[in-house]
């Protein structure tokens, strides 16, 4: 198999505001896999928060380009994808071999990010030879996967947050999440009033970004459930999945544990603990990492909620295609930029669909607008 890439930039239509950072673009290194004439593709977005620039990412897809070429095909490089992961967290190497990279015993392998762009190319370039969408490859029966997606309203203005309510329920959007952490709580609780009273009948989730104290949380869960808030992701800072856990166990909210469950492990520690974990295909490391969360969560009375980063809907794709399997589904990070390069997914209208077509069933638009 042989491969490429290329680096694009991904402008969002207005800046995001979190707590932590304020986001206005990102970076995205695209990889394309080639093998008997068809081409699979994959996403990997830069990311401050994950120390990964766009110069670190084309290194080190670069250095995925030299492993792909071993392979005679994606499926076997597939199998040798999912088995480096073995029992080990996702995107880690298990002790002495290799994973999916250049590395051997006692050396790091790729971040997850990366690990899930090669998969999603690969995925993809498998489904297009077998002539079938990367759901059906995983297992899945019945109709694509296809569900609603939370809308992100960033930490911002009552009035404008109200604003954009209004307009993305006449979208088709029903459920809506909103960013929180700002410096003055009372501005994150007026902000939810306001949506809350511009969509009545919307779900609301909640997402301060691991932004409060373990006392702040408190003082503020019980507020928030008053608006109807349904649940509220990584309410305190990251790193004491403990003080987590000990949270959700009183909270009058879910509590969905986002930046303390990465991988495998963040996941068994806190099965049962919280009452969701937010899997990201670019946190745990693809397709394969997520299915192995979920089934390792399936019974514990903590469920899947599939969430993304900001990228194009090529980045998105692989995640649509487990749609079905979730509890909550906030993938809509396409949706946050000014001119999408890749089309396939919908979400629009408030709701995402994985394509019927091979592969991801992703189309770049440049190449959509030659065919026509």
């Amino acid at each position: 198999m042989k491969a490429r890439q290329r680096t694009v930039r991904l402008e969002l239509t207005e800046p995001l505001r979190i707590s932590r950072s304020t986001m206005t673009a990102r970076e995205a290194v695209w990889l394309t896999v080639e093998h008997e004439g068809q081409q699979g593709h994959g996403e990997a977005v830069t990311s401050v928060y994950y120390g990964l620039d766009a110069r670190t990412l084309e290194r080190l897809l670069h250095a995925k380009a030299r492993w792909l070429a071993r392979f005679p095909g994606p499926e076997s490089a597939l199998e040798a994808l999912w088995a480096g992961a073995g029992e080990a967290g996702p995107g880690e190497a298990g002790a002495g071999e290799a994973g999916p990279g250049e590395t051997g015993p006692g050396e790091a392998a790729a971040p997850p990010a990366v690990t899930a762009a090669v998969e999603s190319a690969l995925l993809d370039l498998a489904g297009k030879l077998a002539g079938a969408p990367v759901h059906r490859l995983l297992g899945a029966r019945g109709a694509p996967p296809r569900a609603a997606t939370a809308r992100t309203i960033g930490i911002t203005s009552p009035g404008r947050a109200e604003a954009q309510a209004v307009r993305l329920v006449r979208d088709g959007f029903s459920v809506l999440k909103l960013k929180a952490g700002a410096p003055d709580p009372a501005h994150d609780l007026a902000r939810v009033r306001a949506v809350r009273a511009a969509a009545p009948r919307a779900r609301l989730l909640l997402d301060p970004n691991g932004a409060w104290s373990v006392r702040e949380a408190r003082r503020l869960l019980p507020l928030f459930a008053e608006l109807g808030v349904e649940a509220v992701e990584q309410p305190l800072v990251p790193g004491d999945p403990e003080a987590l856990a000990k949270l959700a166990e009183r909270s009058p909210l879910p509590v969905i544990a986002d930046e303390d469950a990465v991988g495998l492990e963040d996941a068994r520690r806190l099965a049962g603990r919280v009452q969701g974990i937010n899997v990201k295909l670019a946190k745990c490391g693809g397709v394969g990492a997520a299915l192995r969360i979920a089934e390792l969560i399936e019974g514990t009375g903590t469920v899947l909620m599939l969430g993304c980063l900001t990228a194009s809907t090529l980045g998105i794709a692989p995640a649509v295609h487990l749609a079905d399997r979730a509890r909550w589904v906030d993938l809509d990070g396409h949706l946050l930029l000014a001119d999408d390069p890749w089309t396939g997914i919908g979400g629009a209208d408030g709701t995402v669909r994985a394509s019927p077509n091979p592969g991801l069933g992703v189309v770049e638009r440049g190449a959509e607008e030659a065919r026509a």
